[in-house]
Order: structure tokens, then C-alpha cells, then sequence
């Protein structure tokens, strides 16, 4: 075949071109395969103990047992896709309830029920075995401006009992705390409360910290507070023989300034190259961000669209960078307001609606968030978590046929390349789809052996990373 360019030419052009194609990889590399809460729990720190993580999900599984007492009562108060058709009246209902449990799974997916009693039946399980995967022991607005003695003391605490919960393993996967802001005017607070914190933990648990410690900075305007942090994580980690780079951080997009900078760009892509590569994940703070829009009190919710404006600015920011974003949380919370042991038969109905209603406000904020592709959000009590898991569980679970069946031919058409030695160039579209099945397999919205129909091996779902799978593939040929 005649060509126009030589060889040196085409070379030295594709070359220069490599340059910029690995430079542009390195920053954008594409999602993380590693495990993502989907949710992230902040408490105030005074009240943290090493026991919070049993506590809550007992409080969340008392909530869900008192006020939806079978899965067709939870479906028709979330409504769950088919709530419509499930029975009203308690004799068909039980009978129901009967039925789908002696059914198989076989015979349950056939069923108009399955949806709702999967999903039930999986959040039950998931908050008797691990209702909370994620807390923040929080410093900032969970905790309020206190005497500095006060805020000392706490943060004393709070180590040793994380210190604790590591050596009983009672603590949740996922564990970090939330200083405050490095504002101004709190700044020296925010750096105190981290350096007691960090310095009793370690001293108490000689050096180590937990799996999956990050520490959450709130309020970010400026790259100079990330610089900041990870000078103090820099100094703590020489002056206590923590290995370098053991700190992790993650950072609030609650300012508008967060969003635009002074001169109309973007500088969330800054604040991660400020942090030297210690950013693991972004939130978003709903509420602080509507309050800086000048969004009144009644209308500050995670719907508005000054937060749809937020929510993609991050997302196209730092998609494929491997942060992990956040979105916020429902602040309506899902509590009856009649307390006691003694309660009328009207004040627990009373008590009832208003649990189920707040169900269905954070249920369909949840739901708005993944549709939006934030995997994870905020919940600010135990009795948010029943919704939480059923409004992920059947986010994947309505749509794992579909994905299951996108997969297995995307396994097959790289399958194909591989053996024909051919070049598949689009592994960052298989590594997505493999992400949505192990983000499901992770909560414990499918099994592995759901995700094995896919076609791929558990050896293979093991590695997290489509790429990885291509070349064992390869390397098998």
C-alpha cells in the first residue's frame, strides 16, 4: 500500500501525541473499583462510642420492624415499583407473605411481589448485619461552637474510644472525622481538634489508625485550606512516625466558591492537586450551599435546582479522576412525635405516618441522587437507614437484568478482540458497566453469583478492573 508520510514522520507525530494521551490518563485514570459507601453517617462527637455502629443499626432495625411491619406495608409507603398491585387487606396480604416465602426465587421473580419482598427482606438483613458503613465523628455542625476545654476533651475521647472500637472490631468499614472549617476565624480550632484527635489515637493504639480513616474538611473556598491540611497531616505523620502519606482527606462542596472561584472558573480540579494526592472524595452539603444561594429556609432541599447546577459541575469536574462524590442528605427526619411506652392506638398511628412520609421524602431524594449518578449521600439518623438500603437495593435491582445482559456481551465482544488479537479500546465502558454490578454486589444488592452470569469468572470479579480482565484473558490465549 502507497503512503505519504514515512515511518520516522508518522513516529515522531504519534509520539509527541503519546506524551499528551499518558498525561491525560494519569489525570483522569477513570473510576476507582474500590468499595464506595453509599452512605456516610455524621454524629456529634460528644456521643460517639466505640458502639455507636451496633447501636444504630438496632435503633434502625426497630424502626423499620415498628412502623412497616411486612414488606407490602414499606413498598406501598415508599411505593416501590408495583406497590399498586400489591393487596390492601390483611388477609390477602398475609397470604401473600406466605406464598412468596415458600416460593423459590425462580418462582418469586415471576411474581408482580418480588421487587418489594427482595427489597425488604435485604434491608432487613443488611441492618442486622451492617446497617452503618460509614461514619464521620463530627466536630462541626454536629457538635456546635463549644468551650475549647470542652472541644479538647472531647476529641480526647472520641480517640480512645475509636481506639476501642478498633480493638473489639465494632466500628463501622468506613470511618473518618469532620474538623472544622479552615476558615478564618476557625481554622486554629479545626487544626487543635485534629492534632489531639490523631495524636491520643495513635498513642493509644501505637500507631495505627482504622481501616478507611479519612478526615473530612468542611466549608472549602480556597486551595490554600487543602495545602493547608496536608501540611498538618505532613507534620503529624514525621512527628509520630505515621507512614507517609497514611492521612487521607476529604473535602465539602458547600460554597459557592466551590463551584466558581473569584476569576469564573471551576477550581475544584485545584483542590485536588493541592492535596498531593490525599483527596479521596468529595460531598456535597446541601444545605449550607442552598443557604449561599440566598434559597430561603423552606425551599433549601437536595431537589432544587441550584443543586442539580452544583451536583454536575462536580461531576463533570472530576469524572474519571477516581474522587468519589457525595451528594447531601434529607433533613426531614423520619421520628414520630408522640414519645413514651404508653401510647394510644391514635398517637402510634400518628407516629406511623409521619415516619412513613419522611420515608418517602429521602426515598425519592435517593433515588433523584443515584438517577444522577452519585452513589453515595448523607443520613443524619438511624431511623434514614431502612430507606436508605431499600431505595439503593431497588435502584439495582430493577435494572440488573438489563445491565447483566449489556455486560455479558460487552465480556463477549472483548472476548472476541482478544482472541482474534484484535485491539479493544474501550475498557473504560466495560470497567463502568463492572462497576455497577460490583457497586450493587458491595451493599448487598446481588450476590456474586448474580454478578457471575455475567460470563466473567469470580477470579476475574475479584481484580475489580475490566482492564485487568482483558489482559488475563489475553495472557491466557
Amino acid at each position: 500500500m502507497k503512503t505519504s508520510i514515512s515511518k520516522t514522520e508518522t513516529e515522531t507525530i504519534l509520539n509527541e501525541l503519546g506524551v499528551a494521551n499518558k498525561a491525560f490518563q494519569k489525570i483522569y485514570p477513570g473510576d476507582k473499583p474500590d468499595r464506595q459507601p453509599v452512605h456516610t453517617v455524621y454524629g456529634g462527637a460528644d456521643l460517639f462510642t466505640a458502639d455507636s455502629a451496633q447501636k444504630m443499626g438496632n435503633a434502625a432495625l426497630k424502626t423499620l420492624l415498628n412502623n412497616a411491619e411486612n414488606f407490602v406495608e414499606f413498598a406501598k409507603a415508599i411505593e416501590l415499583s408495583g406497590h399498586e398491585l400489591l393487596p390492601t387487606n390483611a388477609a390477602d396480604i398475609e397470604k401473600l407473605i406466605k406464598k412468596m416465602d415458600s416460593n423459590s426465587e425462580v418462582e418469586r421473580k415471576k411474581d408482580c411481589a418480588w421487587l418489594s419482598y427482595t427489597t425488604y427482606n435485604k434491608v432487613i438483613e443488611k441492618l442486622k448485619k451492617e446497617a452503618l458503613e460509614d461514619f464521620r465523628i463530627d466536630f462541626e455542625d454536629g457538635f456546635g461552637n463549644r468551650s475549647w476545654e470542652e472541644e479538647d476533651a472531647t476529641a480526647e475521647n472520641a480517640a480512645k474510644e475509636v481506639a476501642k472500637g478498633m480493638k473489639a472490631n465494632s466500628l463501622s468499614p468506613f470511618i473518618g472525622i469532620r474538623i472544622k472549617p479552615f476558615t478564618e476565624d476557625l481554622k486554629e480550632r479545626g487544626s487543635r481538634t485534629l492534632d489531639i484527635f490523631l495524636t491520643t489515637l495513635l498513642e493509644e493504639t501505637g500507631g495505627k489508625l482504622p481501616n478507611n480513616f479519612v478526615v473530612m474538611l468542611p466549608k472549602v473556598s480556597i486551595p490554600e485550606q487543602v495545602s493547608a491540611l496536608v501540611k498538618i497531616f505532613e507534620t503529624i505523620e514525621t512527628n509520630t512516625k505515621l507512614v507517609a502519606g497514611s492521612l487521607k482527606m476529604e473535602m465539602m462542596v458547600e460554597t459557592t466558591q466551590a463551584v466558581i472561584n473569584k476569576d469564573g472558573v471551576n477550581p475544584l480540579r485545584s483542590f485536588i492537586e493541592a492535596s498531593k494526592g490525599r483527596m479521596i472524595a468529595t460531598a456535597f452539603g446541601t444545605y449550607d450551599y442552598t443557604a449561599a444561594c440566598n434559597i430561603t429556609a423552606k425551599y433549601q432541599d437536595m431537589g432544587h435546582a441550584v443543586c442539580d447546577f452544583a451536583h454536575h459541575f462536580m461531576k463533570v469536574s472530576l469524572g474519571a479522576t477516581g474522587i468519589w462524590l457525595s451528594d447531601g442528605a434529607t433533613n426531614v427526619m423520619p421520628i414520630g412525635p408522640n414519645r413514651g411506652n404508653n401510647l394510644t392506638v391514635e398517637q402510634i398511628a400518628e407516629n406511623k405516618m409521619v415516619v412513613q412520609r419522611s420515608w418517602k421524602k429521602a426515598y425519592d431524594h435517593t433515588r433523584y441522587s443515584l438517577w444522577k449518578g452519585l452513589y453515595q449521600g448523607w443520613d443524619l439518623n438511624p431511623a434514614q437507614f431502612p430507606m436508605r438500603y431499600a431505595a439503593v437495593y431497588s435502584f439495582f435491582l430493577e435494572s440488573y437484568e438489563d445491565a447483566a445482559k449489556r455486560l455479558k456481551a460487552f465480556v463477549e465482544k472483548a472476548a472476541r478482540a482478544t482472541l482474534t488479537d484484535d485491539v479493544f479500546d474501550d475498557a473504560a465502558t466495560g470497567q463502568g458497566l463492572l462497576n455497577y454490578f460490583l457497586r450493587a454486589m458491595n451493599c448487598g444488592a446481588i450476590s456474586a453469583e448474580d454478578l457471575v452470569a455475567t460470563g466473567l469468572t469470580m477470579e476475574e470479579i475479584r481484580t475489580r478492573s475490566f482492564l485487568k480482565i482483558l489482559e488475563g484473558r489475553r495472557n491466557k490465549v
